[in-house]
């Protein structure tokens, strides 16, 4: 039986559904996959249009609401909300560390995380869909960042589940390999960088305070990870936010303690640190990341570490260099590198399994660009100006490739636009799908 709870202006109703691991084999292994159920109080019985919500990622589980807050309260105006848990997030037969290893060997985990894609995604979608809809029901679909990515696949896999679709900072480069996806982020990072040092001048010089202490021995965190300058630098993730920059200012701000033997870097710091670079919370935004950008048809090798492979071709993020020349050092962004399986005790047993996944070759496409070019269902797609974390080139590009896709493109917000808008961006989206921009 559902779980049902009430809170201020809101009904929730949790979902469980059985999928396959494999879609190719319908009666083979299956998984659980959880969704909450949202609903305006007093029309829990309405005829209301499904909204499916695809979270970023990838591996984040979708958010826990607290009433009508963020963008749900639009939303609620005009559809009954699904929240789902992607497979192997949050409560959707979760993949960590701790159940990673009941698999078995490295390589078996790894088989089991190459169903964990965005076609399994919608494929499991489509199967809630008949369940709570019917065959011939379909649902609008709201996709964030990596839910972006897989309305994409939704609407070249499924279509016929959709009646329409919103995007919001997700529209992906159809043709982009992982080394093309890397090539194009470095410079982005670059310019929030010095965004970042523009707003905050005196952050230049704490940087590279903290940077020499740590290349002089890495410190460590309190949940046991490392602080090496690399991880240092791997802080340049928030930046792409509306407030990433400030956050990270105020987190250098309470860097330093005057301890028994003279200045350390205090425990607040380190806390603080800790709570942006661990994965603990969603490993597999971690492991699964470069594999977002596999398609055989694109390149039919490995993803093989792009980011850590493109990094050499931009020498400005050498923190020891930039140290030595007197330069700003520079954080780096949605990044993710070999090392980091070392750093951070989340993912330190998925070394091999995450190499396993970086080497794997001939990743079945995400994408199917002649479908896509005879779309029929109406799509709508909020495109950030010099997004940090999607190119903005690639989005266009996407937007011109699918039939009737139309773009909103604004620099009032950053990629979290979503989710710190009031319900503004989706106000716009809705509008446009109405009719009424």
């Amino acid at each position: 039986m559902s779980v049902v709870i009430r809170q201020p202006g809101v009904v929730l109703t949790d979902h469980l559904f059985q999928v396959p691991l494999d879609h190719a084999v319908p009666r083979g292994e299956q998984i659980e996959v959880y969704a909450r159920e949202v609903v305006a109080a007093g029309k829990e019985r309405a005829e209301l249009p499904w909204l499916l919500y695809l979270q970023g990622g990838p591996g984040g589980r979708a958010a826990r609401p607290v009433g009508r807050d963020s963008w749900l309260d639009r939303a609620l105006e005009d559809y009954r909300v699904l929240l789902l848990d992607q497979r192997g997030t949050g409560r959707s037969t979760p993949a960590t560390r701790q159940t990673l290893p009941s698999r078995g060997s490295a390589a078996a985990q790894a088989e089991y995380l190459s169903h964990f894609r965005a076609d399994s995604i919608v494929r499991d979608a489509e199967l809630i869909r008949r369940q709570l809809l019917g065959d011939e029901g379909r649902w609008s679909l709201l996709g964030q960042s990596f839910g972006g990515f897989c309305t994409l696949t939704y609407l070249s896999l499924a279509p016929e589940g959709l009646r329409e679709a919103l995007v919001t900072g997700g529209l992906a480069g159809l043709r982009s390999s992982a080394a093309d996806v890397y090539r194009a982020a470095y410079p982005r990072v670059a310019r929030k960088n010095a965004a970042h040092y523009a707003r905050y001048p005196e952050d230049v010089e704490a940087v590279r305070r903290v940077a020499d202490h740590l290349l002089a021995a890495p410190a460590e965190l309190p949940g046991g990870g490392q602080l090496t300058v690399r991880a240092f630098q791997a802080l340049g993730l928030v930046l792409g936010t509306g407030n990433g920059s400030d956050l990270l200012h105020y987190l250098l701000e309470d860097a330093w303690v005057r301890g028994v033997s003279g200045p350390e870097l205090s425990d607040t710091f380190l806390a603080g640190v800790q709570s942006k670079l661990s994965f603990a919370e969603g490993p597999l935004y971690a492991v699964l990341h470069e594999s977002i950008y596999g398609q055989r048809s694109v390149d039919p090798g490995p993803t093989g570490w792009a980011a850590e492979q493109v990094r050499a071709e931009f020498p400005e993020f050498d923190a020891a260099q930039a140290l030595a020349d007197g330069a700003p050092m520079l954080f780096t962004g949605e990044m993710f590198y070999p090392w980091m399986f070392e750093t951070d005790p989340a993912l330190r047993p998925l070394r091999e399994t995450a190499d396993l996944l970086a080497n794997r070759t001939d990743w079945p496409d995400l994408y199917a660009p002649d479908v896509l070019a005879a779309n029929r269902v109406p799509v709508f797609a909020a495109v950030y100006h010099d997004d940090m974390y999607v190119d903005t080139v690639d989005s266009l590009a996407t937007a011109d490739a699918v039939r009737g896709l139309r773009t909103w493109v604004t620099n009032e917000w950053e990629h979290d636009g979503l989710r710190v808008s009031d319900g503004k961006v989706l106000d716009r989206l809705i509008g446009m799908a109405r009719g009424r921009l």
